[in-house]
């Protein structure tokens, strides 16, 4: 009976929503740590926490009582008033990343947004021109809204939405001299993920950002770092471009900044919120309210109290350490990518199957492409569960291909 229920509320749910998403069959109910539970009941291991979302794990009872007290006290105001959650979470997130102005928002594509707005105004008020450009990176993901689109370096995701809304190139990750060629006296802003997710799991290499860097400097250009899934921690740094000292003139940020609700951010230096967006040039309805702050405020809170960062350093090596034993026994993966607790594993076969085997034997994954395994669990991760998930995972391989560990 209780297959039956879930059965109709998937059913009820793809009658009643867009089909925008080709979700696994299962109704997450609720969470527990590291584990969710479906409608029946059943466990899952969780190795994709929302998609690089929870870093806390599920249930964190601090976390929840800090909610259920703002919610209790005021949820909702607008940005035509202060209030005192946005002040600290503010204050709190500049401190943390060396930056000098915050713009709250309510997702990452919507901090790539204000952040492309920034650089365009910044250029404008330089030169007067109407016409800037913005060097993106092949194989990018910035999101889904139309700006964020327009930047996002996968043909897949754009071809059916032309014309973009703004002016993009595409260089090449980790090639300076593809990003030099396409600069020119219109250029705005280069924007790039620290380490691309849904692009593969590739990090940019310390000696590109720094030549990056200085190019940007030597032409008055902005540059834009897109830390929505690497940031909060997840490499073992709040921000992964704080592990080379390259700061960025405008940074985004979200998914684990909230840990579930939904929050999100770009900040500049004090030289571009000087010099572009001002009074009426950007707005929210809910960006920065006080039940969204006062959850980045209590998830700034536990990281430091329970030592988060810390701990994705010391654990990362063990994580690299077994994902690395798969690709050395099994003929079908040949590499392992990423940083920290951003990590993937890459087949010479799509991995679909592998991904529907693991949720059946209780293993929550997700893909980068179709032909890798992404791994973004909450940071809280321990030894134990690493090694749950390899077991898991090591049969599942196993099953699908043949092929033995």
């Amino acid at each position: 009976m209780a297959e039956d229920k879930m059965l109709a509320m998937i059913e009820q749910a793809e009658e009643d929503l867009l089909h925008t998403y080709n979700r696994y069959p299962i109704v997450i109910d609720r969470g527990e740590g590291m584990y969710l539970y479906d409608a029946n009941g059943k466990k899952y291991l969780d190795f994709v926490a929302g998609i690089a979302v929870f870093a806390l794990g599920y249930g964190n009872k601090a976390y929840n009582d800090a909610l259920k007290e703002q919610i209790d006290r005021i949820i909702h105001t607008s940005n035509y008033y202060y209030n005192e959650p946005a002040i600290r979470a503010a204050h709190r997130l500049k401190a943390l990343s060396g930056m000098d102005s915050v713009f709250f928002t309510n997702s990452g594509a919507e901090s790539v947004e204000g952040a492309i707005k920034a650089a365009m105004k910044y250029a404008y008020l330089k030169d007067g021109r109407g016409d800037h450009e913005v060097i993106a990176m092949e194989h990018s993901f910035h999101g889904r809204t139309y700006g964020a689109l327009s930047v996002t370096g996968n043909p897949k995701y754009r071809e059916s939405y032309g014309p973009m809304v703004a002016n993009v190139h595409f260089a090449q990750l980790n090639d300076i001299q593809s990003v030099k060629n396409l600069v020119s006296d219109r250029t705005a802003a280069v924007i790039l993920e620290v380490v691309q997710g849904e692009g593969g799991l590739i990090p940019a290499q310390e000696d590109f950002l720094h030549e990056l860097r200085a190019l940007c400097d030597e032409r008055d250009i902005l540059l834009i770092f897109d830390e929505v899934q690497c940031g909060m921690g997840r490499t073992g740094y709040f921000y992964a471009w704080q592990k080379y000292g390259i700061k960025p003139d405008i940074m985004t940020t979200a998914k684990g900044l909230g840990c579930g609700v939904p929050v999100g951010a770009f900040l500049t230096t004090q030289r571009v919120a000087d010099h572009s967006l001002s009074a009426g040039d950007h707005g929210t309805t809910y960006g920065g309210n006080p039940l969204a702050a006062a959850a980045v405020n209590k998830v700034l809170d536990l990281y430091e109290e329970e030592h988060i960062l810390e701990h994705v350093r010391e654990i990362t090596p063990v994580f690299e350490s077994r994902l690395d034993e798969l690709v050395s026994g099994f003929r079908c993966i040949y590499a392992r990518r990423g940083t920290g607790l951003m990590q993937g594993l890459v087949f010479d076969r799509p991995v679909g199957d592998i991904i529907l085997k693991a949720m059946e034997k209780g293993l929550i994954l997700i893909n980068a492409g179709p032909n890798i395994i992404r791994f973004v669990p909450p940071l809280i991760v321990s030894e134990k569960e690493i090694d749950e998930m390899i077991s898991i995972l090591t049969d599942c391989i196993s099953e699908v291909t043949g092929e033995k560990l």
